[in-house]
């Protein structure tokens, strides 16, 4: 697992205590790309957390996007994020 791959998950388990957390580095299917150029990765994240009850999707994500601010203008050039309530869990 790469660094930066694991400080984003202690980041996020930090702040959202996850039951499901996967974080997944793509930026090898962006080389090339311009926003790659910058050093910053692209990342993909799967996170289940009872924060996220009754939480709009956009919160939801903008919850995720605080807790890796710090990262977010030079490690992390891109971010998907699918964010779901324990009671959406299938």
């Amino acid at each position: 697992m790469s660094e930066r791959v694991e400080r984003i998950r202690q980041l996020l388990d930090a702040a959202l205590s996850p039951s499901v957390l996967e974080v997944g580095d793509d930026s090898h299917l962006h080389a090339g790309h311009a926003g790659a150029a910058s050093g910053g990765g692209h990342y993909r994240v799967k996170i289940v957390s009872e924060r996220f009850e009754g939480v709009r999707l956009v919160m939801r994500h903008r919850l995720v996007y605080d807790a890796v601010q710090g990262m977010m203008h030079s490690d992390i050039h891109a971010l998907a994020i699918t964010a779901i309530a324990p009671s959406e869990q299938s």
